[in-house]
């Protein structure tokens, strides 16, 4: 018998990549694929996307959200605005406790705000400048008092912003690297087992504080090295769910008129990714508006949408994706445009200096897209070296500076003040962090303005705002933005309410439900 290349994967797959072969069969398991394999699981040091597919699911926040982004309870059964949209108290669940049996109080959400998030969370820190003082008025009640209004300040409280860590666990941590601890949550799910390079195994939290949640007893999250290998597990059975971006999208068609089998783009509404190269402006060579100009017309966004991305993507306008508020399409465009990339190059008096193009080892699409973006540089004439490394090193190169573009791609969270200001405002140049303002991109104006947009509680005000944002950062080539991606979830029609929340598979296993 001849076996043809994804039986050959699918073998190949059963025979390293899954270690327990009856587990598919069972209806108290899920087995998800999971690439690249993450760092670290831990809260706020797991930032990748990948961690935070796992995490989500250990770690809680104070509320969840659901498609329209409206707040809903989670750790916090209520909570109270001021008037003056100064003062925010929220009432927490009594009754909870970690992972390790201590009780979840009151400490613990001031000690993440206060300590935790404020070393390691850039969106939290910028809100946290607008943060007079946070306070646990009692066990279970905590009040967040602001300096001045910051109309998205409850948005913060999700899951991926704002995982809410055990103080036991990490006050006497040295936070400037992620501690040899086991992640330790409140959430539906507890830490189990790592084989590295194989698998990671969450196990049902018996004592959740939400009655009857989960009925998955076992999560396993399979480390499957390429798409191809990934689609043939699913198709062998041996995979319950594709997480979006995890298999090749021209797969997802085909794979989808498959029995039993379902796709579902729900679960991005908070996110709202967007795909961009960070553009270093410590080189000599990028410092150049001209140079950065040039390298947006010789990008084909278009090419990259329809053939890398298969049309589960659309050219990015700007810094904002149009999903998130205050969006604006009235910018300056940058079309593809060779022949004006090249005579812009000559303007600057390009010498052929190498430009280092660092890859993102995200699976197979990401491939392509560095492949095309290189091919359009090159033929615009830029002398360009692309650079590859697994993930820690990505990670490594971008915190350390150590690039000249770089493949990204970050979450929005609903609005400009949470998920984009970090990224472009000059107080987050910090070196050693891969969740800032990794380019060096500085501008007074951009600064000042993302400032007022945070603080002005008028919606059209706000709107005004972050159009000027956009244009002029638009207009400076802050970074070069490449696409809106959309992710579609692929997963057997026996996984019931698989997708429950804004944020997806980051958060909503709780609440699935397996049928035989």
């Amino acid at each position: 018998m001849t076996l043809n290349r994804r039986q050959i994967l699918a073998a190949g797959t059963l025979a390293c990549g899954i270690p327990l072969p009856l587990l598919a069969q069972s209806a108290g398991v899920l087995n998800i694929a999971l690439f690249p394999e993450p760092p670290t699981l831990l809260a706020a040091f797991g930032g990748v996307a990948p961690a935070q597919l796992v995490n989500g699911n250990i770690y809680e926040s104070l509320l969840r959200f659901d498609e329209k982004l409206q707040p809903q309870p989670n750790l916090a059964t209520s909570w109270t605005v001021s008037k003056d949209a100064l003062l925010y108290t929220f009432k927490l669940k009594r009754g909870v406790t970690w992972h390790d049996g201590k009780p979840f109080t009151a400490a613990d959400v001031v000690y993440t705000a206060d300590v935790f998030m404020r070393k390691l969370n850039p969106r939290f820190r910028l809100a946290l400048e607008l943060v007079h003082s946070i306070q646990a008025v009692d066990t279970y009640t905590v009040e967040f008092r602001l300096s001045s209004p910051y109309p998205p300040f409850l948005q913060l409280f999700d899951v991926s912003t704002f995982p809410i860590a055990p103080k036991h666990q990490f006050e006497a941590s040295d936070l400037s690297r992620p501690p040899a601890v086991v992640p330790v949550g409140t959430g539906p799910y507890k830490f189990k087992d790592w084989q590295r390079g194989s698998f990671i195994q969450l196990t049902r939290n018996t004592a959740y504080h939400v009655a009857g949640l989960p009925s998955v007893e076992n999560v396993y999250f399979h480390v499957i090295p390429d798409a191809a290998s990934r689609a043939a597990a699913f198709e062998s059975g041996r995979v319950d769910v594709l997480p979006g971006g995890s298999v090749e999208f021209f797969d997802v068609s085909r794979l989808s008129k498959m029995p039993g089998v379902s796709v579902t783009t729900k679960g991005s509404e908070k996110l709202a990714p967007l795909a961009m190269l960070w553009i270093n402006h410590r080189t000599p060579l990028l410092q150049d508006v001209r140079v950065r100009r040039a390298l947006m017309h010789a990008i084909d966004r278009n090419g990259l949408a329809k053939v890398a991305w298969q049309g589960f993507a659309v050219p990015a306008t700007g810094p904002l994706n149009r999903s998130t508020a205050f969006y604006t399409s009235k910018v300056s465009s940058y079309p593809y445009d060779v022949t004006k990339a090249k005579k812009l190059l000559a303007d600057a008096g390009y010498k052929g200096e190498p430009v280092r193009l660092l890859g993102l080892p995200y699976g197979e699409v990401w491939t392509r897209t560095a492949e095309m973006v290189k091919q359009n540089l090159l033929a615009a004439g830029f002398n360009v070296q692309q650079v590859n490394a697994d993930l820690p090193g990505v990670v490594s190169r971008q915190s350390n500076w150590d690039f000249d573009l770089a493949f990204t791609y970050f979450n929005q969270y609903g609005d400009p003040a949470i998920g984009v200001a970090r990224n472009y405002i000059s107080s987050e140049i910090k070196k050693g962090s891969p969740y800032n303002n990794v380019g060096g991109y500085e501008s007074a104006k951009v600064d000042a303005m993302f400032l007022r947009g945070a603080r002005e509680s008028d919606p059209t005000k706000r709107a005004d705002i972050y159009a000027e944002v956009q244009r002029t950062m638009v207009d400076d080539v802050a970074a070069a933005w490449l696409l809106e991606m959309n992710f579609p979830t692929v997963f057997r029609t026996r996984i019931d309410n698989i997708i429950n929340s804004a944020l997806g598979l980051n958060d909503s296993l709780a609440r699935a439900t397996l049928r035989n």
